[in-house]
């Protein structure tokens, strides 16, 4: 008889959710530093590393709600900012090369996946939002972000609260998804 073989990776994906309501913790540079060092490691063609991290706390999140509000017409900042205590803003840089930028564009989404993963496997609720706020003027001003960046968007991070629910994902049927060349 064989010893089941444990997949640590796998139970980490499988149990990751998101969570929308989180604690006023969280993480620290260095530990998202950590974090970050292993996430680069996605599949990047031709090694550009077309992505940074922009960390938002404090006032920054209420220097981001004030672009949301301006970029959506309003007269009040918004809040939505201010539901976690760190906001990792996730950016493609997209380099002048023989790779598309939509493939640049694809690893930058890889890494942010991929820090939304480790970040939820050491502990800390994490939530991805995105947006038309997203490519807003106000809202890429910002961030100060560069001729060939855009925002993908925020991870919002947190604690995760001790008294939550399960999450409601359910398991997919994983054959409806898998086919094989016609």
């Amino acid at each position: 008889m064989t010893e089941p073989v444990e997949r640590p990776v796998l139970a980490a994906v499988a149990g990751r959710r998101s969570w929308s309501k989180v604690t006023d913790v969280a993480p620290s540079d260095a530990e998202l530093l950590e974090v970050l060092a292993a996430a680069g490691r996605v599949a990047d063609h031709s090694a550009l590393r077309p992505w940074r991290v922009i960390t938002l706390r404090g006032d920054d999140r209420v220097k981001l709600g004030r672009a949301f509000a301006k970029a959506e017409g309003d007269s009040k900042p918004s809040t939505k900012p201010l539901r976690a205590p760190l906001l990792l803003a996730v950016v493609v840089s997209v380099k002048k090369s023989k790779v598309p930028a939509w493939e640049q564009e694809a690893v930058a989404a890889g890494v942010a996946h991929m820090v939304s993963l480790l970040l939820d496997d050491a502990g800390w609720g994490v939530f991805w939002r995105t947006g038309g706020a997203t490519r807003a003027k106000a809202v890429r001003k910002a961030h100060g972000l560069k001729k060939g960046e855009d925002l993908l968007g925020w991870l919002y991070v947190g604690g995760k609260p001790g008294n939550a629910r399960t999450g409601r994902r359910k398991t997919i049927n994983a054959k409806a998804h898998l086919s094989s060349m016609p």
